[in-house]
């Protein structure tokens, strides 16, 4: 069993599963977005005394919390127990398209060049990370969810807003790869 959990699986395996997850939360009147929780630990900390939007009953998103718990627990399992030791596999031109980039392949998930200790703990290493996630979290704010939330949960229910939010998440997507990226790195 431990030798099947290893091995990569075919994208229809997570396309099913994520298919019955949504199901699931639309059966329970549930919707999908891991940004929500910070709403939910915010108001557990106490941020409904002062601002209305964390004024909110949050025990009723315990289940949304129990999600994000059990996503950065199955992640630590699986980086730990599930360890195949095989460097990544990506096709020739990913490889080709991350070198014209300045980015050497490593066979790692995330490159030692990005995401390394060494970057992670430099000055612009640290500068990148702050405004990163101060835009993250502005952008999922502004657009009313993050990319999880709206690209599966929104657009599983054909909400307008979701599929503008999507395609400009791409947009952004494609300005930093081919724009940004070349120009910090």
């Amino acid at each position: 069993m431990l030798e099947l959990l290893r091995q990569p699986w075919p994208w229809y395996i997570s396309g099913a599963a994520i298919a019955f997850i949504m199901v699931l939360l639309l059966f329970f009147g549930k919707s999908f977005g891991v940004s929500a929780n910070l709403s939910t630990m915010c108001t557990i900390a106490g941020a409904g005394k002062r601002l209305e939007l964390f004024n909110f009953d949050w025990k009723t998103e315990k289940w949304n919390l129990l999600f994000l718990f059990g996503s950065v627990l199955g992640g630590v399992v699986a980086s730990t127990l599930f360890q195949n030791n095989e460097p990544l596999r990506l096709s020739a031109a990913t490889i080709e398209d991350l070198k014209r980039l300045g980015i050497v392949f490593d066979g790692e998930l995330n490159p030692s060049q990005l995401f390394g200790a060494e970057v992670m703990t430099s000055p612009k290493g640290i500068l990148v990370l702050l405004i990163g996630g101060a835009l993250v979290g502005f952008g999922a704010r502004y657009a009313g969810g993050c990319t999880s939330g709206h690209a599966i949960s929104g657009l599983s229910n054909m909400q307008l807003p979701s599929l503008i939010a999507v395609i400009g998440f791409f947009i952004g997507g494609m300005v930093m790869t081919h724009l940004l990226l070349p120009l910090l790195f």
